[in-house]
């Protein structure tokens, strides 16, 4: 069943990413990151200054680069699962989790502008099957999908997660700031007017505060075999 679809959304920093690339790179299907589209652009934002000190956001220069097709953004899917972003020519795979840009992303993701842009980009990516995480996949996005799943996670956990990421990266995080950005995207992404990030009717739930990935696949599995009839181990 390689045409199926299957949405991701959740909270940040609950593993969605590496969830949604071992169960792409298991069942042989694309992996979409709609969240890295939103980073990508929130990059682009802060290299050409749209982006001020105080964290006010230039929308209407942001607008009119999108308008004339200035933001060039690209993703190849690897063998082993993992999606590489592209801003233009350049890899920005790394620069795309940093701090900077995610103390910013939460705002430039609220704009109904570029809210559209990515998910213009994102049927068009993903419309043959894939899994896709994010925040609104399930519910606008990919509405339709055949599967979905509500990931949530305590936040001091997802926090010390984030820590480890960006360490693994080489930078070196202080865990109150990334706990203090963890919870404003909580309520940003769920106070947002276009979109706000909430469970699908439809869609699963999956706490995996105390869960390894495997384990995650192990309860994954029961679903698709029971839904679809395919297995994942």
């Amino acid at each position: 069943m390689t045409n199926i679809i299957i949405a991701i959304d959740g909270y940040s920093s609950t593993g969605k990413g590496t969830f949604a690339m071992e169960i792409a790179r298991r069942l042989g299907i694309l992996y979409l990151d709609s969240g890295a589209l939103y980073r990508t652009v929130t990059l682009y934002a802060l290299q050409n200054g749209e982006i001020e000190w105080n964290g006010a956001i230039l929308d209407r220069r942001l607008q009119e680069d999108i308008i004339l097709g200035k933001i060039d953004i690209s993703v190849m899917s690897k063998a082993d699962g993992t999606m590489r972003v592209f801003l233009g020519d350049e890899d920005v795979s790394g620069r795309i989790r940093e701090l900077e840009v995610a103390r910013n992303v939460s705002a430039i993701a609220t704009l109904p502008f570029v809210r559209n842009f990515v998910d213009e980009q994102l049927h068009r990516l993903g419309s043959k099957g894939c899994v896709m995480d994010g925040r609104d996949i399930g519910t606008a996005v990919f509405p339709n999908a055949d599967l979905k799943i509500f990931m949530t996670a305590d936040a001091e956990i997802r926090a010390q997660r984030r820590v480890l990421q960006m360490e693994q990266a080489g930078q070196h995080p202080s865990f109150e700031e990334v706990l203090k950005n963890v919870q404003e995207r909580d309520y940003i992404d769920s106070h947002r007017a276009m979109n706000p990030l909430r469970k699908a009717d439809d869609a699963i739930v999956l706490d995996n505060s105390h869960m390894t990935v495997e384990e995650q696949m192990v309860w994954l599995d029961g679903i698709l075999r029971e839904r679809f009839n395919i297995g994942i181990l």
